[in-house]
């Protein structure tokens, strides 16, 4: 990931509350087109300009051409709160974060977790993070949808590391059963990638508990009963468990790796 400072110059007489809600609403339709990272952004006014610093996924993420028609919208409402488009300057490479995908995978997933702020697609030969605003629009134009699940599933994943409170066995069912609202909303996500990628496109169940180690090697697909879903070699050293049909991929239980 990549440090990006935006600078938004007054050509008129404005105030601030028009500057900040002009600004803010084209961070965040930067951030449901997958342009920008996180989820909170420090814009701070000084020298007669608003400056804000963003994580993005590649040096070239704010480029016009993958804006999507909400980001387009909100650049022109800039004008209107007497602001001049954004200069951008760049900061640095984030050394704390992950390198973007550059390659074409022969097959991705969605994986993410609370400690991830990088897109919720990943590369499968690489397990690199592949920008949201690289495919086609998953819904109503842009990613939103797709920024919203990753939300959720980072809160469930959030509460069950914690393990402080009884939150974390419902944040448990959402992440690991394939009848939770998460698991639906993600796996049909998952499919609409796929659709328009025409790429094979799998979904991450998470695996925690079970009885023994050989208990977990008999685990069939919870989708579709499969027993063949076990991989002879983990892929990625992570993911034991692959159903090509019902297109997800999980984890023996790491209670007992």
């Amino acid at each position: 990931m990549h440090v990006i400072e935006l600078r938004f110059e007054c050509f008129d007489n404005t105030t601030i509350t028009a500057a900040e809600k002009a600004i803010n609403g084209l961070l965040e339709a930067y951030r449901a087109n997958g342009q920008v990272l996180g989820r909170e952004f420090a814009v701070a006014f000084n020298d007669g300009e608003f400056k804000a610093r963003m994580l993005t996924p590649e040096k070239s993420s704010l480029s016009k051409r993958f804006n999507s028609p909400w980001v387009n919208s909100a650049l022109e409402e800039l004008t209107e709160a007497k602001l001049l488009a954004p200069r951008e300057k760049y900061i640095g490479q984030d050394i704390n974060s992950e390198a973007s995908s550059q390659d074409t995978p022969s097959w991705q997933l969605l994986y993410t977790s609370y400690v991830h702020m990088c897109s919720p697609l990943r590369n499968g030969d690489t397990l690199q993070p592949i920008p949201l605003y690289q495919i086609p629009a998953t819904a109503n134009g842009d990613h939103k949808r797709m920024i919203r699940w990753q939300t959720e599933w980072q809160a469930c994943d959030e509460l069950q590391m914690a393990a402080a409170t009884k939150a974390e066995f419902a944040a448990l069912e959402e992440l690991t059963s394939h009848q939770s609202d998460l698991f639906r909303r993600g796996w049909d996500l998952r499919g609409r990638v796929e659709y328009l990628t025409k790429i094979p496109t799998y979904y991450y169940l998470y695996r925690v508990g079970g009885e023994s180690l050989a208990v977990e090697k008999q685990r069939s697909c919870p989708k579709c009963g499969s027993q063949e879903w076990l991989l002879d070699k983990p892929l990625l050293d992570m993911f034991h468990f692959r159903c090509d049909t019902c297109r997800i991929v999980s984890n023996i239980s790491w209670d007992h790796l």
